[in-house]
């Protein structure tokens, strides 16, 4: 039987394992998929050693980036934004090899571009960590310019704090994404401090949270009329793109 599984710190509520379990047994594949929760990202190799029917494993917060180092090679999207959420395990004999791809990209592309309006010229990317550089990669290939939204004033041109997001701000970019899990369960009372008053029905706010399938992120442009999307629909496409990854690389 093939294992298949999830690397992260911590794994609770994730929706890899059944989403996967689902499948395999819908489409009589013979695998399982399980959770691997590390405390850090040096316990990868003796994991891979550990588990010698693992030939693919998702990546997860806090590892997408740090995960790098510890593989063979990358490949796909993930040379450009340099970080990884899948990982391919090449096995031949005593010789492995793991190769790092991201399919998030693919994902959050699929998700988004169906829901993309002309007059949408300019975005918000609230966060700075590896799901930030997902959609920006997306966001870049639409030609839509970019703001990132951080706690810490960065020393970058498109970056700005939550203190300099004002009610222009929000009236010039008609698309705001959440990239950070604020807001995420069971924190469900959370969510980013952007002044919500100023978003309209030609607004898209976009959440790549899942649980819950509600933010107060989403509620709140919901209610101000805007169109809204969750991170599921993100999961179920970047899940298939991995899929196909495993059994054919």
């Amino acid at each position: 039987m093939r294992t298949f599984g999830l690397i992260g710190f911590p794994l609770k509520h994730s929706f890899s394992p059944e989403y996967f379990s689902k499948k395999f047994k819908q489409e009589n594949i013979h695998a399982e998929y399980k959770l691997f929760p590390i405390e850090h990202i040096s316990e990868l190799p003796s994991l891979v050693d550990k588990h010698p029917t693992l030939v693919g494993l998702n990546v997860t917060i806090p590892y997408k980036e740090k995960v790098i180092d510890y593989l063979d090679d990358i490949g796909g999207e993930a040379k450009y934004i340099k970080a990884v959420n899948t990982i391919v395990i090449n096995r031949d004999n005593d010789n492995v090899k793991l190769i790092g791809y991201n399919t998030d990209v693919e994902g959050f592309e699929k998700s988004l571009q169906k829901r993309l309006r002309d007059y949408m010229a300019k975005a918000l990317i609230i966060g700075s960590g590896a799901t930030s550089k997902t959609a920006y990669r997306v966001l870049e290939k639409y030609n839509i310019e970019v703001t990132f939204v951080t706690r810490h004033k960065a020393d970058k041109k498109n970056y700005i704090t939550y203190d300099e997001v004002t009610g222009e701000t929000i009236r010039n970019n008609q698309i705001i994404i959440n990239t950070t899990p604020v807001g995420m369960y069971p924190e469900i009372d959370n969510y980013p401090p952007i002044p919500y008053s100023k978003i309209t029905h030609r607004h898209l706010l976009f959440d790549v949270i899942y649980n819950p399938s509600l933010t107060k992120f989403l509620e709140f442009g919901s209610k101000a009329g805007a169109e809204i999307i969750n991170g599921y629909e993100m999961l179920k496409y970047q899940a298939e793109a991995s899929w196909l990854l495993w059994n054919n690389s």
